[in-house]
């Protein structure tokens, strides 16, 4: 039977730990005992680890010998636009359990402005939800979640490979710009109504290529899923049905 995984939330030499509800779950749910086993993530690195010591939101582990995880081909950064905070953790989660490094939000144009006074204090929220998703497709480490940044400040971040994904594109289609394409890829995903012209006049100017998903209108976080999953399968690596 193939161990739970889990993220330690404190990392001390050979202890780990995990705390709050992070660790509540594992006691009431789980029931976690001392003396089991389980796969903890600790400084990124998989160890095998046993409970050392259960306690009132807390529960302490022994970490034992490395366990050796696939390597990463692909160090995909998501650039996702802001939009409806329920619709936006549901991609969170699902581009993080389908192998995502980093997710930028995004304040865009169309942004609603009450999601942008709203997103710096969602941020943490995110956080747990992308552990707990790296947490359940037993990836080696959740993406990082960047802080909310605005569309100037995303232009000039650095990747071997920058696309942007628009409706109004009809030449050029995500699996054929990706395919072949180096390890490093980042992928913008816009709001709802999607990007303004001016924004996608940005985005070239910098040297982003643009690339569709097909003809369907799909909602914003439908199009991250696909995205990512097209992107990643495209990649060295594989995906687990």
């Amino acid at each position: 039977m193939t161990r739970r995984r889990w993220i330690a939330d404190e990392v001390s030499r050979n202890r780990a730990a995990l705390t709050g509800a992070h660790a509540d779950h594992l006691i009431r749910v789980l029931r976690a005992r001392v003396g089991q086993e389980f796969d903890i993530v600790a400084n990124a690195v998989v160890h095998r680890g046993r409970v050392a010591a259960i306690g009132d939101g807390r529960v302490e582990f022994e970490l034992g010998e490395e366990i050796s995880a696939e390597p990463t081909s692909l160090q995909l950064t998501l650039l996702l636009a802001i939009f409806k905070f329920d619709r936006l953790e549901w991609a969170i989660e699902k581009c993080t359990e389908l192998g995502v490094t980093r997710i930028i939000p995004l304040i865009a144009r169309r942004t609603d402005s009450h999601l942008v006074s709203a997103s710096a204090k969602r941020v943490e929220r995110w956080r747990r939800i992308s552990v707990q998703a790296a947490e359940q497709s037993r990836s080696p480490a959740p993406p990082e979640i960047a802080d909310p940044i605005k569309l100037q400040a995303a232009l000039t971040i650095p990747a071997k490979l920058k696309i942007v994904l628009s409706e109004a594109e009809e030449q050029s289609h995500l699996r054929d710009i990706r395919a072949g394409a180096g390890d490093e890829v980042l992928l913008a995903i816009g709001p709802e109504g999607g990007w303004t012209q001016d924004e996608l006049d940005q985005f070239h100017k910098e040297g982003w290529v643009s690339a569709s998903l097909g003809s369907t209108i799909l909602r914003a976080e439908t199009a991250a899923i696909a995205a990512t999953a097209i992107t990643m399968a495209l990649s060295a690596g594989k995906i687990s049905l």
